[in-house]
């Protein structure tokens, strides 16, 4: 039985690769684990991401969190989830190590790196991220796990970050779960140009006012739909129309703390 099953599981992971599981870039990467192939998905998600222009499978929370966080990152330039690392050299570094290989009725598992990056930044041009709950730390089994994967990539001179959700700032999250949606709304540079110039003007005349108080102002005032001008300000902060600091929550901002991005930024941002 054993061996029909550590059958079954290698033929799984031959058609995986003959999928091209692992492998391209951008809209063309295919993640060796998906979310259908995980029995108990959890909290698990499929999210679309404007960067590669595909769909994502994140397994966890803590995935999606700094998912969103590298998406919003103007420097990210292309994410790659679930990336397997080449099994043979795996195995060897287990033997090494002295560290028992993941394994599943004796077939050596593909593991795993939640994420990794490329950039555009010439002193991190790539990255790999591991995503951990700080309880899984008590396994002394993940730790192994961990110490394997980080080997790998200091063999291949990729710096390797663990992270857990200590490191992710609740506020920054909310606000960057609120705005990624509105990042591919399909809005005309007049519309989204002459918008940012009206709520700056009206930022102006209430600077210490919190956007929301605003928003809703301009909704009665101009008989709007409610939440209408809450939306067209969330579009113009999603496409970077006005800077504010992440880590204060959109609910508590005031109109003094955004700052309107310069012409030429404005005009990046719509021909995008």
């Amino acid at each position: 039985m054993a061996k029909i099953k550590s059958e079954k599981i290698e033929l799984k992971f031959q058609r995986w690769i003959k999928e091209g599981r692992g492998t391209g870039h951008g809209h063309e990467y295919i993640p060796w684990i998906k979310v259908r192939d995980i029995s108990s998905r959890g909290r698990s998600h499929r999210i679309y991401g404007f960067k590669s222009q595909r769909t994502h499978h994140l397994l966890s929370d803590l995935e999606l969190a700094i998912f969103l966080s590298l998406e919003w990152g103007e420097h990210t330039v292309d994410i790659r989830e679930q990336f397997p690392l080449r099994r043979e050299e795996t195995l060897e570094l287990a033997a090494e190590a002295r560290i028992d290989h993941p394994s599943f009725c004796g077939t050596p598992h593909y593991m795993t790196s939640d994420f990794l990056v490329n950039t555009k930044r010439d002193s991190l041009p790539k990255f790999v991220i591991q995503a951990k709950y700080t309880k899984d730390f008590s396994d002394p089994r993940t730790v192994e796990k961990l110490e394997l994967e980080r080997r790998y990539w200091v063999t291949k001179q990729i710096p390797w970050f663990l992270i857990t959700e200590l490191e992710i700032s609740q506020a920054v999250f909310s606000n960057i779960e609120w705005l990624y949606p509105s990042q591919g709304d399909e809005i005309s540079a007049k519309t989204l140009v002459k918008q940012a110039e009206n709520y700056a003007y009206c930022f102006e005349q209430e600077p210490d006012s919190k956007i929301i108080d605003i928003t809703k102002s301009l909704d009665v005032a101009y008989q709007l739909p409610k939440g209408e001008s809450l939306l067209e300000l969330r579009q113009l902060l999603a496409k970077r129309f006005f800077v504010f600091d992440i880590s204060k929550s959109y609910l508590k901002l005031r109109a003094n703390e955004l700052e309107m991005a310069d012409f030429d930024m404005l005009l990046e941002a719509v021909n995008v």
